[in-house]
């Protein structure tokens, strides 16, 4: 496969309440990468909007057949390009009883099929007095029951997970099991945690798995209660950063998924043929 087929676009959006805004805003940003070549494009974390309280996030969301998702199936239909959309505030499946959604992300494809949908499965219940983070996700959205295998996309095999999945390595380790190529975490940082964590977060799974980590975020101030930290970001394997779209402005980051890269890391450093049997690691388990 030619490196023009191997070039994914990480998107950087301000969402707000506002679906029709920010479905033009994204809708921009994918004719863009899609003219500057890319064959994939990663959207954040709420691409589909932010809302300001439980009430307007609640009223908003949406099934994976209704309005929004069908129009971004059209959209990669017509300019053929892959879309990765995530999170999604996807109606749960017991919507009209208990008024609770998932976050969802969303794999749809070049003929506008949706070939994968993970559900988060680590939400962010986080108090942090002080600097002005206090988040309940679970007030309103239900833990994803499982992980989803990676994808076989135009640039790679893609792994899924959102957000504050970041924090967990033992997910980005059953995916690399899984053959995972590429790890991506869409994301709405707070600027607290970002500037912290974002970046050497990242870089970490990227290290420890050797793959392509890509993160589409949100960034600036969406609502008189929230902000993003920014900063969407492609790393290699080797833990070296791509591209960064700053905290600033919206954006895109255009990046070339190299393979062999990978391969080379793997194989000149091969950590995965390193490490022992699970049961190893839980040696220490039930002692004292």
């Amino acid at each position: 496969m030619s490196s023009s087929h191997r070039v994914a676009a990480v998107c950087q959006v301000t969402a707000t309440p506002d679906k029709e805004a920010n479905f033009s805003a994204c809708k921009r940003l994918v004719e863009g990468a899609k003219e500057s070549g890319a064959s994939m494009v990663f959207l954040p974390e709420g691409f589909d909007y932010i809302g300001s309280s439980r009430e307007e996030t609640l009223s908003l969301s949406e099934s994976l057949t209704g309005d929004i998702i069908t129009r971004y199936a059209v959209l990669a239909r017509k300019l053929g390009v892959w879309l990765s959309l995530g999170g999604f505030h996807e109606k749960g499946p017991e919507w009209e009883t208990d008024r609770r959604i998932y976050n969802s992300h969303i794999i749809i494809d070049d003929q506008g099929e949706i070939v994968s949908v993970y559900r988060k499965s680590h939400l962010f219940d986080v108090e942090l007095p002080g600097r002005g983070v206090s988040l309940k996700e679970s007030a309103f959205t239900i833990p994803g029951p499982c992980l989803m295998p990676p994808v076989q996309t135009p640039i790679g095999k893609v792994g899924l997970g959102i957000c504050y999945d970041l924090r967990f390595p033992e997910l980005s380790l059953a995916l690399l099991r899984q053959g995972a190529e590429i790890l991506t975490y869409p994301s709405a940082f707070t600027v607290a945690t970002g500037a912290a964590h974002w970046e050497v977060l990242l870089r970490s799974r990227a290290i420890e798995t050797q793959c392509f980590v890509l993160a589409a975020a949100q960034v600036g101030r969406h609502h008189e209660k929230r902000s993003s930290y920014g900063h969407s970001l492609a790393v290699d394997p080797w833990g070296v950063v791509m591209g960064d779209c700053g905290g600033e402005s919206t954006g895109m980051a255009l990046v070339e998924i190299d393979i062999e890269k990978l391969r080379d890391t793997r194989r000149n450093m091969p950590v995965q043929d390193h490490r022992r049997e699970t049961g190893f690691y839980h040696s220490l388990d039930g002692q004292d």
